[in-house]
């Protein structure tokens, strides 16, 4: 489809990209969602929680929500999410990845931004239970990536996936992280990084001859962290061949269900190759909105419901 016009015209200071970032993932809080916790066991054996909320009334709709790098189904954008999803008439599975939720996960792997098998067994888990007929998914950043990888690599996808909507959307994982290794992410990249090598030193208990002391003191970047932990524990030669493989840009030509990207142009986390301009323009069931404002998951909104928040229900709706 060609590109979608955007009507996002937040208020001054959330023009500002860093500003919009900052106040959605440190300032922003959300209440009124109650949430029960679901774990479910993987075919590899190592488990997975899921934090369910419901709508008020019956519903045969549920939406899956994905989060992003280090976060959880309690981030605010996430409960945002489902606060609406739950209000316009859909339940929600809200899923924590592997070890982010509160728990470290039982084996050496984890979760990456292409670990499509663990959302693929989250929607067979949820088609088996026979409560709904219609399944949509939502993604933020890495979650983004994932979902968008998840319906572009197979023929098989669940003809209950009826759409899907993906928020501020690293498409190539390279081309972001170039992105996040300037000057002015510096403190992102070094707050996402000391998540991850802390992560390593909860590995290191369980699988001391698999890490060492030497590997985790030689992460000095997020490159270094998939060059160290990411490929090794999930199978990639390396960094590069990891982006390669699991960057969502090259599987959106294959997707056939309703999809909505929205990448904010101010989003300091994605470089040029993250706005998939030719592939949706070629694509009639993909959908591109490139609003002029937004930063990284940071879609400002009136009555502290977000501009993706309303625009995912929205589409939705009428696909």
């Amino acid at each position: 489809m060609p590109l979608l016009s955007s009507d996002y015209n937040p208020p001054f200071l959330f023009r500002i990209g860093h500003f919009s970032t900052v106040y959605s993932g440190l300032i922003r809080k959300v209440d009124g969602v109650k949430q029960k916790r679901e774990r479910i066991h993987l075919p590899d054996g190592d488990f997975l929680d899921l934090d369910w909320s419901f709508s008020q009334k019956q519903t045969h709709k549920v939406m899956i929500l994905l989060h992003g790098l280090e976060g959880n189904a309690q981030r605010p954008y996430i409960i945002g999410s489902a606060k609406q999803a739950n209000t316009h008439g859909y339940d929600v599975c809200a899923v924590n990845f592997r070890s982010c939720s509160g728990e470290p996960n039982t084996l050496y792997r984890s979760y990456h931004s292409g670990a499509t098998e663990d959302l693929d067994a989250i929607v067979h888990h949820i088609l088996n239970s026979k409560k709904y007929d219609e399944t949509y998914i939502k993604g933020f950043s890495l979650g983004g990536n994932l979902s968008l990888k998840y319906i572009g690599e197979s023929q098989n996808v669940p003809q209950e996936i009826k759409g899907v909507v993906s928020v501020s959307v690293p498409c190539s994982l390279h081309s972001s992280l170039i992105q996040l290794m300037q000057p002015e992410n510096y403190l992102y990249a070094k707050r996402f990084k000391d998540h991850l090598k802390a992560k390593m030193r909860e590995k290191q208990q369980l699988f001391p001859s698999k890490i060492s002391d030497a590997d985790i003191n030689n992460v000095k970047t997020l490159k270094d962290f998939d060059d160290i932990y990411t490929s090794r524990a999930h199978g990639f030669k390396d960094a590069m061949d990891y982006y390669q493989q699991c960057s969502s840009l090259q599987f959106l030509p294959n997707i056939t269900i309703p999809t909505l990207i929205i990448n904010a142009s101010n989003d300091s986390f994605l470089g040029p190759e993250c706005y998939p301009y030719k592939e949706a323009d070629a694509n009639k069931s993909l959908h591109l909105e490139v609003p002029n404002y937004g930063g990284h998951v940071g879609f400002y909104g009136k009555q502290n419901i977000t501009y993706t928040e309303k625009r995912a229900i929205k589409f939705f709706n009428e696909v």
